[in-house]
Parts: C-alpha cells; structure tokens; sequence
C-alpha cells in the first residue's frame, strides 16, 4: 500500500522499538503523545474555520467519511498499543520469574512448545497470528482512506467535465458564475485527494509502529523459548532415552 511504501522511508520507523516503548505502557503512551499533537492541530484547523470551508467545498462528503475512519481506526490503534504493551509486560516478567510466572502470548507459546509431540512450528504461527493478524484489517482500512480520495476526485473531475459540457457558449457576462461552477468540481477533487493522502500517511505511521512493535515482541518470545528450560520436555513416567 502507498501509506506504507511512504512511512518505511521516514526515518526511525524502522528501527527497533526505543527504550521508552518498551518501558511500562510506553507504546501506549507514545501512541497517546502522537494524537495529543493531531488534536493540537486539528484544533487550529477549526480555529481558522478550515474545517468548515471543508465540509462547505465538499458536497459528496467523503472527506468526512475519510475523516472518521481516521478517528475510528486510531482509535483502535490506541487500544491495540495497550494490548500489545500488556504482553510486553508478560514477556517481561516470564524472563525474569520463570515459565511458572509467565501469562499471555509468550506464556502460552512456550507450555505449547514445550509439549512431546507438539509441532513447534503450530507455536510460533499462532504467536505471530496474534502478534500481527489483526494489523492486516487496520492496513485495508487504511488503504481504504487512500481509494475513498480517489473517488473524490474521479467525481470532482466528472462533475467538472459535465459542466463543461453543458457550455454552449462563452458570455463574458456569466464569466464568474462559469468559473464558480467549475471550481466547485475542481475543489472536491483537490480536498477529497488531499485528506486521504494525509490520512493514509498519518494512521500508517502509527500501524508500522505496531507492527514493529510486534515484530520485537515476537522475537523476544522465540529467544525466550530458546533460552528457557522446558520440564514439559521430559519423558512422562520416569522413562529414560535408549542407551542411556
């Protein structure tokens, strides 16, 4: 998707996470520091009556379509930081405690991985399956901002081209309404274009922090599974390898 294409060449989104995200609710709160600075700006949009220009100029009212499911599919990002900063937390505390203390995700790979005649591989897809499946709906979501301002413009130019069309001839004397007509089609195209442009850029740089996050997450909960010893692994009832 281009929202994602853009995002991996801004510097740092590719990096592991930093010390801050994977400190205490760190993630999360990275995530609350980032909408505080969208509020902050759309706040001055609505100080200079930007926002209501923009929902005069746009009849077919895409861009609030576009607008709020940037807000719904933040939203979610938010609540999936929290989540993923929880098995964080677990992951933490198995590594330092023990498999006895360990919950969550990485808790459960390694009792699954652990256990004679489990496939490790099964483990390891159902970790990643919760570590990243969800991310695929919030990326189609967002790859849905950047069609919906295409439609917009696809209208905005079919709008202005019908009322070209239905220019018979040129009066000097209507010239102004001519031309507020036609940017009335033009704007639409132009405003629809350029909110899912920035909302396809803005919700993936929060995604991509997830899936990096998640990516992270994942690793440590494998290297874990390397480094711990698994009592499940023993032969039940005492018996002992051949040879031995």
């Amino acid at each position: 998707m281009l929202g994602a294409a853009v995002v991996r060449h801004v510097p740092g989104v590719r990096r592991a996470p930093t010390r801050l995200e994977q400190a205490d609710r760190g993630l999360f709160l990275l995530w609350l520091a980032y909408m505080g600075v969208l509020v902050f700006g759309a706040y001055l949009l609505w100080v200079a009556g930007a926002w209501h220009r923009l929902v005069q100029a746009d009849p077919t009212r895409l861009t609030l379509v576009i607008v709020a499911l940037f807000v719904g599919c933040s939203l979610w990002a938010g609540r999936r930081a929290w989540v993923l900063g929880q098995q964080r937390q677990q992951l933490d505390k198995l590594r330092e405690e023990g498999l006895s203390a360990g919950a969550g995700w990485a808790g459960e790979f390694l009792q699954h991985a652990g256990r004679p005649g489990q496939p490790a591989d099964i483990a390891v897809q159902l970790l990643g399956e919760r570590a990243h499946g969800p991310h695929e709906m919030a990326w189609w979501l967002n790859g849905i901002q950047l069609k919906l301002g295409l439609l917009g413009k696809v209208i905005g130019f079919s709008i202005l081209a019908l009322q070209l069309g239905q220019v018979e001839s040129f009066d000097p004397s209507q010239s102004s309404r001519l031309l507020r007509d036609l940017t009335g089609g033009l704007g639409i195209a132009l405003l629809t274009t350029v909110t899912g442009l920035t909302g396809n850029i803005l919700l993936g740089l929060q995604l991509m922090r997830l899936d990096r996050f998640a990516d992270v997450l994942v690793a440590d909960a494998l290297a874990a599974g390397l480094s711990t010893p698994m009592a499940e692994t023993e032969l039940p009832h005492g018996d002992r390898p051949d040879g031995s």
